[in-house]
């Protein structure tokens, strides 16, 4: 007998011809091969301010049922892949732990070779050194492109390794030069004296809201990977969705006026995936419980869609 009852959480509706890039989410399994791997990352533990930055994995998945396969501006059906290994398993009060565990799901995840490119869902920013020290073990020396409004380099004396801390933790740790951590989105009033200074001191590049609005995110993300190329095996970018206008990120627990547009953050995508060097991306500090209607967490699963495409092209 033919029941009116579908399945828990599939679509209310189904046209025929159209199909969901959340359709193309693939759980791992040994041998599968995708156009862009994905790994959650749910970690909010060490965020100076209050966030819910642990359910943006899930949200940012969900918003993927927004968008259809089809790119209309390049004719492209997309029909690859994407490889969803899940969630890494935080520990429920170590945040050191769960800092472990994120670079140790990283490299396994790196040694399985399921997609030429890597795409982390965090969490708060703390994540990325995590991630990076993964990238450093498996991959070779690494170079960072960084889309921020702050710079990230908070001293650990005064709270320890949290998400304003990442870049601190890289640069103290050895795990990257100074030379390799390129900065671009950094806005006025969003950062102390003392740590711009010590990016430049460090010999870290500091692209302003300024130099955006004047030379443009892929002029920029271009020359930056002029920089690198030489220098580091892999280059990874670093996403932190406060890098927009308080207007399109609501979501962002730091948001601010003066930020970029997401039209801005998508070319300075474009022009890192032109190169193969770039290998992976994290998407960072979004709290799904401040965003309206998933605004915040819909631009990152375009971010998604966006490298999905552009690594088929």
């Amino acid at each position: 007998m033919n029941m009116p009852i579908k399945p828990a959480g599939q679509a209310a509706f189904k046209d025929r011809y159209t199909t969901k890039v959340a359709e193309l989410l693939k759980p791992w399994e040994e041998g599968e091969r995708g156009a862009a791997a994905i790994l959650g990352v749910p970690l909010s533990k060490p965020s100076i301010s209050h966030s819910g930055a642990s359910f943006a994995p899930g949200a940012i998945r969900n918003a993927l049922n927004g968008f259809t396969t089809y790119r209309i501006e390049s004719g492209q059906d997309l029909t690859s892949p994407i490889i969803d290994f899940g969630d890494v398993v935080m520990h429920p009060t170590s945040i050191m732990e769960s800092h472990e565990r994120i670079t140790t799901a990283v490299r396994q995840v790196l040694t399985q070779e399921a997609a030429p490119f890597t795409i982390l869902l965090g969490g708060d920013h703390s994540i990325t050194t995590s991630a990076v020290k993964a990238f450093c073990e498996e991959k070779g020396t690494v170079g960072i492109i960084q889309f921020d409004a702050h710079h990230d380099l908070r001293n650990t004396e005064d709270g320890g390794p949290t998400n304003g801390t990442p870049f601190r933790r890289l640069l103290q740790e050895g795990i990257i030069k100074g030379e390799n951590l390129i900065q671009i989105g950094i806005r006025n009033y969003s950062n102390a004296k003392a740590y711009h200074e010590y990016a430049l001191d460090q010999g870290v590049t500091v692209h302003t809201m300024k130099d955006v609005r004047e030379r443009g995110t892929a002029e920029l993300v271009r020359q930056g990977i002029e920089m690198l190329k030489g220098r580091v095996d892999v280059i990874y970018l670093s996403v932190d969705m406060d890098v927009l206008d308080q207007s399109y990120a609501p979501g962002c627990p730091a948001i601010s006026p003066g930020g970029m547009n997401p039209e801005e953050l998508l070319e300075g995508l474009h022009e890192a995936l032109k190169h193969p060097g770039v290998r992976a991306m994290d998407i960072v500090e979004i709290d799904p419980t401040l965003d309206f209607r998933d605004m915040t967490s819909r631009i990152a699963a375009l971010l998604v869609v966006e490298t999905a495409a552009l690594l088929n092209t």
